[in-house]
């Protein structure tokens, strides 16, 4: 029974060392087009706009239009490039929408209405993996990069993180 409790006691002990070692990461909050917004007006440069930032997961990307003129539309590459927006991924109209970007990659948004994509109202979020760490000069294992660690919390969660480890050690 004490063998039982004193398990359990390094399982719980374990967990708030990782916790406490993890770097938690709140995602960025970018607003497309910036003070411009989502629009056909001025001629924002989208794609320069999205070249300029640094994507992670968690972010949340922020479309703010005129919902009369405008909506956003998630497409795939082929349909951003060609601007066809028959059958998009899905369609958002409020003129406030917020995105959260959970998923690595090329995310592509267009505008749906009739010639605003091929005027320009298009962008493309691109979230890269975490870099490959090099390694270390001195020959001793690289530590994992906290966005990696970070992702592998959000995916697993932390309650199941600590119910298995009381499960293995009770």
């Amino acid at each position: 029974m004490a063998s039982i409790v004193e398990n359990r006691g390094v399982a719980v002990l374990l967990c708030l060392v990782l916790v406490s070692s993890v770097e938690v990461s709140d995602g960025a909050v970018y607003k497309v087009g910036d003070s411009a917004g989502w629009t056909t007006i001025g001629n924002v440069d989208y794609k320069q706009w999205a070249v300029n930032k640094n994507f992670q997961l968690g972010d949340i990307i922020v479309f703010e239009y005129n919902p009369q003129h405008h909506n956003v539309m998630q497409v795939t590459h082929a349909e951003y490039r060609a601007c066809n927006v028959s059958s998009p991924i899905s369609t958002r109209t409020t003129g406030n929408d917020s995105i959260a970007i959970d998923t690595y990659g090329h995310h592509f948004f267009v505008c749906g209405v009739p010639g605003h994509c091929q005027a320009g109202q298009k962008v493309d979020i691109n979230v890269p993996r975490a870099p490959s760490v090099a390694p270390s000069p001195s020959g001793l294992p690289s530590p994992v990069p906290a966005v990696a660690m970070n992702v592998v919390f959000e995916k697993v969660g932390w309650l199941m993180l600590i119910l298995q480890l009381l499960y293995m050690f009770g």
